[in-house]
């Protein structure tokens, strides 16, 4: 056996150099990935904080109602119990958001508006004692009339209408209008940790918060007006986080305040830890939604007229509900060139749990009830869904229906033919097609697939990023070290990751060479909030341009390259620190009035052709295949976008087959994880995803957002999928078993989606 030769000298390779064996450089690592692979990761409740006392919250047990008390058990030790309640509030009863109409807690004399809404709260020494004291508060409440049908409710919280050409005219110049009827219910976020927070009173009055979070400013903003405290009395701290997708935005705000409140008057740290069945019954869901279509079509397949109106759950408060209901209009045309348009979106106020944010922030409910309408109006038509889909698609100098005329980083054509290609699309369908039509009366199972298209604004909508003006900075330290500073969170999407990424491209060193400083709101500026696909497109695009103005002016004062200058100049200068702010994108304009111009400074493409087999028996559905081409201007990191692509498509895999939250009373019935079924690693299908890229010139880096697209477009491409397996349309969401028997076997099917049954006699 021969002894293997060492080089005499260490190979070293310049950052960014292609290394011997390999066709491209290696990606960087995940960089929180091993602590969380080693456990060494610190999560809210791993925090230890010596002496901490334990926070419980009283909820209602009604869904509407007035509270006229709170008693507490006269036979009960309350010695060792600090009870909190709406008159012990320093500041305003109200959570920060858009609108100021939801308590931190409900006060005597005002209305209990859901199910397990926040009512008084509790701290003691020890779990045992706080799980006892907390069986002995009893709410008088005199019972109020609840709604929970939105279409019958009469308390709007928001409303948009677009409008493009003449709908009337439209659809009276159609040969055929074909109309559909779309519902789709409650979809649970099921971040892998549940909601925490533990509040720390400093000896200045104010109150250090540490927990699981994807906006820390949100919370600053509430402990500010809820407690009377100042920027720097109102500290935020983000603890490692077990994902979010929109769970983690507003509802966090909530459970820290409610931690402050303890902790202010117990004197001591509090820590709050909810256990799934608390937060999966308290905390927001996706909206659900009722869509109705109305769309005139020519005999040859001309799209001619869409009339549209769609009714969203907002819940019992606002919460996010009019940016949720505004991206779900303006999405809810689909992808899709139109000279006629009407489209009307309402909120509507219910007496159940309030719904937030969740990942595609209402785009996936009106885009599954576009796309099930476009598959439908082909089967009417009797043309091939691609093929309706290659004629209809927006192409670059489209114009939408707020008038935003598509100038640049259009892909939906791209995206059609990358999907359909990779999938064989066209003669897998011919196959299931034939296979239909020979299948036996005693046939067991069948096979369909189903195509689907969409599209995604990049960023906030309108003028939310100009409103925001977002901060990132970069610094440079007196002992030479490079820190980003922002407060984007890391929930798993791979900020920590990119972002030193796209710092040490633009510097052009290693980015192991980057630090990122903690997410604490007295460390870091407001980068705004980590949603809406906006973290790498906008929040990455400031953190470029800090890099490039740091590099010059280091460049130009060192004489050399920033790689071989930087420390030097550091311990030369001390410490740099250059901050960027956002300004509009180069001829983006909206008007927030009349809802008209450039919703979104571009957008992100996808489609989705998704196979499945349908037991005929059960009606059980099983997702074999999904193909996801998926166009994001620029890949920063091609192993994370992917991961993207393949998380969110299982996710909307859950939401178009067994994803469903039942209510009774306003209330969650199965809200515990024995009984809200997600989709498993044994549930997932084979995903194969597709990136594209079209840069984005307003972006530096090009990039427009990954993590919202796949969600938008894989329910739709199920049901389609279903439909050519059995040639039933399923439209309401999700497929389930008993819907789909219900669709094969023409028995009467469950209730909707999303709308709870009354309260038992």
């Amino acid at each position: 056996m021969s002894t293997p030769t060492l080089p005499e000298t260490p190979l070293l390779l310049a950052p960014g150099t292609i290394a011997p064996g390999r066709t491209r450089p290696a990606l960087p690592l995940r960089r929180e990935g091993p602590e969380k692979l080693t456990g060494l990761a610190q999560y809210a409740d791993d925090l230890v904080f010596p002496g901490a006392w334990y926070g419980a919250t009283v909820r209602s047990t009604e869904p509407h109602a007035r509270l006229l008390g709170i008693d507490l058990d006269p036979d009960f030790d309350w010695s060792k119990v600090v009870v909190v309640t709406a008159a012990d509030i320093p500041g305003e009863n109200v959570v920060a958001l858009i609108k100021d109409d939801q308590p931190v807690l409900v006060p005597v004399g005002g209305e209990i508006q859901h199910q397990a809404e926040p009512v008084c709260l509790l701290a003691a020494p020890d779990r045992d004692l706080l799980r006892v004291a907390k069986r002995h508060v009893t709410l008088r409440t005199e019972r109020l009339p609840a709604i929970f049908d939105p279409l019958l409710s009469t308390r709007e919280f928001a409303h948009f209408e677009l409008t493009k050409g003449n709908i009337e005219a439209g659809l009276a110049a159609a040969d055929i209008v074909v109309e559909g009827d779309y519902r789709v219910g409650h979809q649970e976020q099921l971040y892998i940790e549940n909601q925490a927070m533990i509040a720390v009173p400093r000896p200045d009055g104010g109150i250090e918060v540490h927990g699981s979070m994807q906006c820390p400013y949100y919370i600053h903003s509430a402990l500010k007006r809820a407690l009377n405290l100042t920027d720097a009395k109102a500290v935020v701290i983000q603890a490692e986080t077990g994902g979010g997708f929109g769970g983690k935005e507003e509802y966090p705000s909530i459970i820290a305040l409610h931690a402050a409140l303890l902790a202010q008057r117990v004197g001591k740290p509090v820590r709050m830890i909810y256990d799934r069945h608390e937060d999966i019954s308290a905390t927001t869901k996706r909206h659900p939604a009722w869509v109705r279509h109305r769309t005139g079509v020519t005999r040859d397949g001309e799209l001619v007229a869409q009339d549209i109106e769609v009714v969203m759950d907002g819940g019992a408060y606002v919460t996010l509900t009019p940016v949720v209901l505004s991206r779900g209009t303006i999405h809810a045309g689909g992808p899709y060139e139109c000279p006629n348009v009407r489209i009307r979106g309402r909120a509507m106020a219910t007496n159940t749990p309030p719904n937030g944010a969740f990942r595609g922030f209402g785009a996936p409910q009106t885009e599954f009830a576009a796309e099930t309408q476009v598959n439908r109006i082909a089967e009417r038509l009797d043309l091939s869904p691609l093929a309706l889909r290659r004629k209809w698609v927006y192409r670059e100098g489209g114009v939408t229906p707020t008038g935003q005329v598509l100038r640049e980083s259009v892909a939906g054509l791209e995206v059609l033919e990358a999907a359909a290609q990779a999938s064989e699309y066209e003669g897998v369908a011919a196959h299931t097609r034939k296979a239909r039509a020979q299948r036996s009366d005693d046939a067991h199972s069948a096979r369909g697939i189903g195509i689907a298209l969409a599209w995604h604004g990049a960023g906030f909508t309108g003028s939310g990023e100009v409103h925001l003006a977002s901060v990132a900075s970069l610094e440079l330290t007196a002992d030479g070290r490079i820190r980003i500073l922002t407060a984007s969170t890391e929930m798993g999407q791979g900020t920590k990751t990119i972002f030193p990424q796209l710092v040490g491209e633009a510097l052009e060193i290693s980015p192991d060479e980057v630090e990122i400083a903690p997410q604490d709101t007295s460390i870091v500026p407001d980068s705004g909030p980590t949603v809406a696909s906006r973290t790498a497109m906008v929040v990455g695009g400031l953190l470029i341009k800090a890099a490039q103005r740091m590099r010059a002016q280091v460049e130009e004062a060192a004489g050399g390259s920033f790689a071989d200058t930087y420390r030097s100049f550091a311990a030369e200068h001390g410490n740099l620190r250059v901050d960027e702010q956002f300004q509009p994108y180069p001829g983006v304009t909206f008007d927030d009035a009349t809802y008209t111009g450039d919703a979104y400074p571009c957008f992100g493409w996808a489609c989705a052709v998704a196979e499945v087999e349908v037991d005929l028996d059960t009606g059980e559905v099983t997702v074999r295949d999904v193909v996801s081409a998926d166009e994001i201007g620029h890949v920063i990191h091609q192993v994370m976008a992917e991961g993207q692509v393949e998380g969110g498509s299982l996710q909307a895999v859950g939401y178009a087959t067994i994803e469903e939250l039942k209510l009774v009373d306003g209330r969650y019935l199965n809200d515990r994880l024995a009984t809200y079924l997600i989709p498993t690693a044994m549930d997932a299908p084979r995903i194969t995803s597709i990136l594209l890229e079209h840069p984005y010139s307003g972006a530096p880096h090009g990039a427009k957002g990954v993590g919202e697209l796949p969600m938008d477009v894989v329910a739709p491409a199920v049901v389609a999928a279903i439909h050519d397996a059995t040639g039933s349309w399923i439209c309401d969401l999700p497929a389930t078993p008993e819907r789909v028997l219900a669709a094969l076997t023409g028995s009467p099917a469950p209730g909707p989606p999303g709308i709870s049954a009354e309260r038992p006699a």
